[in-house]
């Protein structure tokens, strides 16, 4: 590398970067060839993935001897233009940086608080339950008026949880688990009702499907909620479809939003445009009125008082951010919320898994036969080019995709962190790091499925009645 100081590669193009690494590469094997010194093998090495690691960088692309750059997205290092590349709203998720979201710099955006380790001392000292691994890991990393809840939770004041999912595909992936594993743990350890909102209307809105197909999506994913064990005495699940005609206080919440709302805000808010149809622009406030008590008469007895808290991806926090604003001025308490991390695509933290592209995604559905072929195939890795160079340099567990995966399922910690020190040592290869993924996920996977066999038409139907839940308001 004749005129190119180590480390400082960001300058050049993309073309000259891969003319770079070619010149590098024709050196390194000059070297082997002569049988140089160790040391300066080593270095001219180093050299080489340090070009390599600028190179998709900058492109986006592994580098391929045989297939010169031609078409990249521009990266920036510079900390004023994370926010520019990381694009998060709650139809989309994009980064161009192969970690994923800065989520640091997106609690400073959205204006939200980080879970510290004062706020999960305090969960675990008044539950007396050890934190979920989700807190633990900071899979769950962002929130809103916590503790508030914990608040009303130590003078045994009532509170409920309300989540929901968009049901774009008659069958969920392994992402679409953490929200609804992470509230369980939630309902249990507080003991408190839980609302599920199932936005098929919103589907119908934003996709292509009719009316019945939608709601159908809602029903079979309804299915593989209550098979996550929710507790039908405690645990109200609901279609907008379905309960908007027959529930008077949650249309008159709607209604009352609806109001307050104006349409220069929820363009702003959402980036609507003057195209869209009127249906998505009034849709917010229908994900909005779950977040008050008086939606549910048969739960809570017309209550209105009775505060909220949301677990949610983060991406849904404008509807929230929203409600949160007009709660104070239609008489009711702001809900509090708990916002999660994106599960990444398998083929990297770039963006979410998403049931539309059946190649990014590890569905409910899929044999043991699928999970394996999907993981070894498209996930992507943080290992090194060879053999060779792992062993040497490690692996780089901040963008395998197979080690992110298993931060949301492995729960035994010691056992995940002596998975990270061997790949970042290159003890353990990629390979070997899938397949403790792919062990990881077949019997998860296999329960689940054996658990949704057992959830009959009638359960749903229970689920899904308006009724007194096991609590007295």
């Amino acid at each position: 590398m004749a005129d190119i100081p180590n480390g400082n590669f960001c300058s050049l193009k993309p073309l000259e970067l891969f003319e770079q690494i070619a010149a590098q590469g024709e050196n390194v094997r000059s070297l082997k060839s002569k049988k140089a010194p160790k040391d300066e093998i080593d270095a001219a090495v180093k050299l080489l993935l340090s070009l390599k690691v600028t190179y998709k960088t900058a492109t986006g692309q592994e580098y391929k001897a045989d297939s010169p750059p031609t078409d990249f997205t521009p990266v920036s290092n510079s900390p004023d233009n994370v926010e520019e590349d990381d694009f998060v709203d709650p139809w989309t998720v994009q980064t161009s940086n192969a970690k994923g979201v800065d989520y640091d710099k997106l609690i400073v955006r959205f204006g939200s608080s980080k879970i510290d380790k004062d706020l999960i001392n305090r969960i675990e000292r008044i539950t007396g339950h050890k934190p979920h691994h989700f807190l633990r890991r900071g899979i769950f990393f962002s929130h809103r008026d916590m503790n508030q809840i914990l608040d009303a939770y130590e003078q045994k004041k009532p509170f409920y949880l309300y989540t929901g999912r968009g049901p774009s595909s008659e069958t969920m992936h392994v992402g679409h688990l953490i929200p609804f594993m992470f509230t369980k743990w939630l309902q249990e350890t507080f003991n408190v009702p839980l609302v599920i909102q199932m936005t098929d209307d919103e589907k119908y809105l934003w996709k292509d499907l009719t009316i019945e197909k939608a709601y159908q999506y809602a029903i079979e994913n309804i299915k593989d909620i209550i098979a996550c064990g929710f507790d039908i005495n405690k645990t109200f699940i609901f279609s907008d479809f379905s309960y908007m005609g027959t529930s008077v206080g949650f249309y008159e919440n709607i209604v009352k939003v609806q109001k307050h709302v104006t349409f220069n805000q929820v363009k702003g808010i959402f980036g609507f445009t003057d195209s869209d149809c009127i249906g998505k622009i009034s849709f917010p406030a229908i994900q909005a009125a779950p977040s008050f008590s008086s939606s549910f008469p048969e739960i809570f007895n017309n209550r209105k008082d009775i505060q909220c808290l949301i677990p949610c991806a983060i991406d849904q926090d404008p509807y929230f951010r929203m409600t949160r604003d007009v709660a104070p001025r239609i008489g009711f308490p702001k809900p509090a919320l708990l916002h999660s991390v994106f599960f990444p695509a398998l083929q990297g933290a770039q963006t979410k898994m998403s049931a539309s592209d059946p190649n990014s995604s590890i569905f409910l559905t899929d044999t043991p036969k699928q999970i394996k072929t999907k993981i070894n195939k498209h996930a992507f890795s943080g290992g090194k080019d060879t053999v060779e160079e792992h062993r040497q340099y490690g692996g780089n567990c901040d963008v395998d995709v197979s080690y992110m995966y298993l931060t949301f399922f492995l729960e035994d910690d010691d056992r995940l962190e002596q998975i990270k020190q061997a790949y970042t040592s290159g003890a353990l290869l990629t390979g070997e790091l899938k397949k403790v993924l792919i062990e990881t996920l077949q019997p998860l996977i296999a329960a689940h499925q054996q658990r949704r066999k057992q959830i009959t038409d009638e359960m749903v139907k229970e689920f899904m009645t308006p009724r007194k839940l096991a609590f007295d308001y």
